[in-house]
């Protein structure tokens, strides 16, 4: 049996919050990339600033190719109420990556007050005409 310092430790070594993910950002250490896990047409509506999409339901090892293998990837999805960031970031670890899983997803990153951003659809951020 692990100790409670032994499992806090070990969630935190895969868990990371909006706040230290936008430090993290700031400073420009170490390379965090966002991982939106939702549907395209969740992330074409609504998403944190340079996340990438790819849908948890669609990941391969195909779709991932292109993902850096020296970044953390930070999987997220709607928040607490939906596990599709939990289901990514184990595809992902599956295929090798170093993966955290953001607290609370895109629903605490805006309760916390950062940006997002949208694409519409036009690979583009979004504005009126998208």
């Amino acid at each position: 049996m692990i100790s409670q310092q032994e499992f806090y430790e070990a969630k935190l070594a895969y868990e990371i919050d909006a706040a230290d993910v936008a430090k993290a950002l700031a400073e420009g250490g170490r390379s965090l990339l966002l991982v939106d896990t939702r549907s395209e047409e969740a992330f074409d509506h609504e998403t944190i600033p340079g996340a990438l999409n790819r849908p948890h339901r669609l990941m391969t090892e195909e779709s991932c190719a292109d993902l850096p293998r020296d970044a953390i990837l930070v999987a997220f999805c709607d928040g607490i109420g939906c596990n599709g960031s939990t289901k990514g970031a184990l595809k992902l670890a599956r295929q090798g990556f170093q993966v955290k899983e953001l607290q609370g997803g895109l629903d605490w990153w805006k309760r916390d007050g950062y940006a997002t951003t949208r694409t519409g659809g036009c690979g583009k951020e979004a504005c009126d005409a998208c």
